[in-house]
């Protein structure tokens, strides 16, 4: 632990002490990273902007600082911002691990000379502290990653298979898996025949079959000894990869620096800080702007009002922003824009559906909002969870323990002991009465940023720590029992920390369902969805015992649901897909596979679409024949769909008033949108015996959809209405589902 200097010569300036409480968690490495690498990247790319120049000439605004300096009393708009964004990753890093000094600090020194060239001394030396205490991750994450690579190979990966007894390696019966038997007795007599196999480390042992089967074949359930798949391989050609952090910008306002210190909700923050270090993990060449006048260099922006194209081709493969970005590179990029936008991919928490984001429909229909309109084929809108198939699920990392760590847990908990979710005093304004019946069984804590007075809105009885650094509140909910939801704010981070130390979540059912027509907070969000409780990912993917849904108005149930917590022992758990390796796996995937600039096509050619066959189970699923895929059909397209590949898809009738989301669901599945182009066919009617008086083609986000009074069927007539979401009471809606991997809902299991 250790403390940062701070300066007190201005009573607004003055600078957070900063605390960090340094354990041994190497799984942690990615995340310690995040504060390194995010801080060289960001510093460093501004380097290149100021050089030359003197602060005075800053085209930012500015503000005092408490740092006295010669002539150099203010700090741009800029670095206040992206102080607020260290403070954020700062609290990310805490528990970090405790490792020997190396001497590799060429990262710092290259931060270093970009920060003297503008920076206050008395800030660059508190920076510098920051830096200096996490530079030396540099080198260990890249000792992680070689040894996950073995010299960009997957042999290393084999080699967990190495020493484990043959029990450990029996054959699984599996009936999701009905070929792993044959194709094992095929690989004991023909793997040496095929350098491939020994390539992945394959040497003759079942175990190492198996694994193969399992890893690369998806033949097999994973080995019992392996949950999950290695980790991704650090691509050999870079993806040039531009970050541009809009909300950074002196255009977007200030947003959030006034909360970034009192409580605020920064789930935002710590999703983009995942982002940067995942993309630097992975290997891929990174520019980072956060101003304008950078995001216009790295474009190629010419001269004038934005009306021009680009002076050279895009260099960049792929564009991360939100939505002030997307703004601002349309307003930049002129003729451009329109040619090169698939390459972008926004950032956006709660998502964005089709027939919000298709500007004409939504101006038809009701559907137009300030956030949607933009054209975009639904997938380049990244959420922070999988709200909806309709769009593609980055997420974010949570704290994943290892079995000691999670043996002391269990032990030291206090099983009287509650913590409430909510930093800001206004999160608690009206709760009084659901936190007096939880009191009577329960000891509550708070941890409410407060300068001088009791909040009013805080009941007497609960012990308020105050905000507190990261590490004392993960000490708090390692102690704590119970994780206490108030219902706002609505899907974020926390949660699923919490329920990773070894609380059980409780949380308030929303009757009717929030959304965007009767909740003010969700008014002009570009989505439909009704959000049924404060947080519905960790309740319909996480659930009992871990997480508790239930009617804070009715107090019997609510003083039950704390009575049956209290006697409930549950083990901590985070899911897969927010782990470290998850979310490594899953961004590589979207990166290698998942290819937005590509022709697609409304139906199938007649002779193709009349090679389906149904399965036994004729009315809700389609079997494709083992040589057919997914042509392309557009009069020059000729590239054959890969990814998701057509063979995870399984086909499936709605109910009336159902989504196509609901009804994927109900069948252990989830729905996907790239797959509509396939059953967009009125030889799909036909096969699966739907009696259609007509077939009409229309621009509708419920299509295609058979209408069962009328007896009428309707075709998709424009591809970015294809939509999971959509339901009406009229409609039965055509569904293509695929499966996906246990714990990685964003991928199939022939994904990667």
């Amino acid at each position: 632990m250790f403390l940062l200097s701070k300066n007190s010569a201005n009573s607004d300036g003055k600078i957070m002490v900063r605390r960090f409480l340094v354990t041994l968690r190497p799984f942690r490495l990615f995340v310690a990273g995040i504060g390194f690498f995010t801080l060289c990247f960001i510093m460093t790319s501004f380097g290149g902007q100021f050089s030359g120049k003197r602060v005075g000439d800053s085209p930012f605004g500015i503000r005092q600082l408490g740092i006295k300096s010669e002539g150099i009393g203010l700090e741009s708009r800029v670095l206040r911002k992206m102080t607020d964004m260290l403070e954020v990753i700062v609290k990310r890093m805490e528990p970090l691990a405790k490792l020997e000094n190396v001497s590799d600090f060429r990262k710092l020194e290259e931060l270093s000379s970009a920060l003297n060239r503008f920076q206050p001394a008395g800030l660059m030396e508190k920076i510098q502290a920051i830096a200096q205490n996490v530079s030396h991750l540099t080198s260990r994450v890249e000792q992680l990653l070689q040894t996950s690579l073995a010299a960009r190979r997957e042999v290393s990966f084999y080699e967990k298979a190495k020493g484990k007894d043959s029990s450990q390696c029996e054959i699984p019966k599996d009936p999701n898996f009905p070929d792993c038997l044959g194709k094992i007795e095929w690989m004991r007599a023909r793997w040496t025949s095929d350098p491939c196999y020994a390539y992945y480390g394959v040497d003759g042992t079942d175990c190492s079959f198996l694994l193969y089967l399992s890893e690369k074949e998806w033949f097999c359930p994973p080995p019992p000894w392996k949950n999950h798949t290695a980790f991704p391989p650090r691509t050999e050609t870079k993806v040039q990869i531009l970050v541009h952090l809009g909300f950074l910008t002196e255009e977007a306002g200030d947003v959030f620096s006034p909360v970034v210190s009192k409580g605020g909700p920064l789930g935002e923050l710590v999703q983009w800080a995942d982002i940067l270090a995942t993309l630097y993990v992975l290997g891929h060449s990174l520019k980072i702007s956060a101003t304008l006048r950078e995001l216009q260099s790295f474009l190629g922006v010419p001269p004038g009002r934005g009306s021009c194209p680009l002076t050279a081709p895009l260099s960049f493969d792929i564009i991360y922003t939100d939505y002030h970005g997307l703004q601002q590179m349309k307003q930049n990029m002129g003729l451009s824009f329109k040619k090169y936008k698939c390459r972008i991919r926004v950032i956006d928490t709660f998502g964005t559906e089709p027939a919000y984001n298709f500007d004409d429909y939504a101006n038809l229909h009701g559907y137009r909002t300030n956030w949607g309109h933009w054209n975009l084929n639904p997938k380049q809108y990244m959420t922070m969870f999988p709200h909806s198939p309709d769009n593609s699920f980055m997420g974010f990392v949570a704290e994943k323990l290892n079995n000691t760590e999670k043996e002391a847990i269990q032990s030291n908990k206090v099983n009287n002991m509650a913590v409430v979710y909510g930093k800001d005093a206004n999160m608690w304004k009206g709760k009084a009465k659901y936190l007096e019946v939880i009191n009577k069984y329960m000891e509550i804590h708070g941890t409410v940023y407060y300068e001088t007075h009791w909040p009013p809105e805080m009941p007497m009885f609960v012990k308020n720590h105050g905000l507190l650094p990261q590490h004392e509140l993960q000490r708090l909910l390692r102690k704590a029992k119970l994780f206490i939801g108030l219902g706002f704010p609505y899907e974020g981070p926390a949660p699923l920390e919490a329920i990773a130390n070894g609380c059980i979540f409780l949380q308030p059912r929303f009757n009717p369902p929030h959304n965007s027509k009767n909740n003010e907070f969700f008014r002009g969000k570009p989505t439909s969805r009704e959000v049924s409780s404060q947080h519905p990912y960790t309740e319909y993917f996480i659930g009992k015992p871990h997480v508790w849904t239930v009617d804070f108005n009715n107090t019997e149930e609510l003083a039950s649901a704390v009575r049956t917590i209290s006697a409930t022992k549950v083990e901590p758990y985070l899911p897969y897909e927010f782990t470290c390796e998850g979310m490594l796996e899953r961004v590589h995937a979207y990166i290698q596979y998942q290819d937005l600039c590509d022709t697609v096509f409304l139906s199938w050619p007649q002779n193709l679409a009349q090679r389906f066959s149904p399965s036994p189970n004729a009315t809700n699923r389609i079997t494709f024949p083992q040589n057919v895929t997914g042509h392309f059909w557009s009069p020059n397209a000729t590239k054959v769909l890969t990814w998701p590949p057509v063979s995870s898809m399984q086909f499936q009738v709605s109910a009336t008033a159902q989504s196509c989301t609901n009804a994927c669901q109900e069948h252990g599945l989830t729905c996907e949108p790239t797959f509509f182009q396939f059953i967009n066919n009125k030889a799909i009617f036909d096969k699966f015996n739907f009696v259609c008086d007509s077939i009409e083609s229309e621009a509708n986000h419920l299509y295609p959809a058979f209408e069962e009074i009328a007896q009428d069927c309707y075709l998709q007539k424009q591809i970015l209405l294809f939509s999971c979401a959509g339901h009406h009471p009229k409609y039965r809606r055509l569904c293509p589902c695929r499966d996906f991997r246990k714990g990685q809902v964003a991928l199939c299991k022939g994904c990667l």
